[in-house]
């Protein structure tokens, strides 16, 4: 079995951003991206666990809803939003952690 989860760090506050909601999709070729799982990053800007999914293999993408969590600081981005895709090949813990700043971001395959 599988376990995706994420977390978001403001890196130009060095602080987690709290309340920004995250979208996963699995992708396929033979129907357009569908969300598997939707929630809401905690204080500590986690998302632990999506109860309603076993992700098996294959590929996926998870959108988060940036403009509105930097709307709420009063603060400008160039980013809507950010979707990362990431293959899936084996049984195993996936955490796909997301950097951003007003300005930019990143990101990387996590533990």
């Amino acid at each position: 079995m599988n376990k995706i989860t994420t977390h978001i760090l403001d890196t130009s506050r060095g602080r987690p951003a709290e309340g920004v909601i995250v979208v996963l999709f699995e992708l396929s070729a033979d129907h357009p991206p569908a969300p598997i799982a939707r929630g809401v990053t905690t204080a500590d800007g986690r998302i632990g666990d999506w109860p309603e999914i076993r992700p098996g293999k294959g590929i996926f993408k998870i959108r988060f809803e940036t403009q509105p969590w930097f709307d709420r600081q009063s603060i400008p981005t160039f980013y809507p939003f950010v979707e990362i895709h990431f293959t899936v090949t084996a049984d195993g813990h996936y955490h796909i952690p997301l950097l951003i700043s007003p300005f930019g971001y990143s990101t990387y395959r996590g533990s």
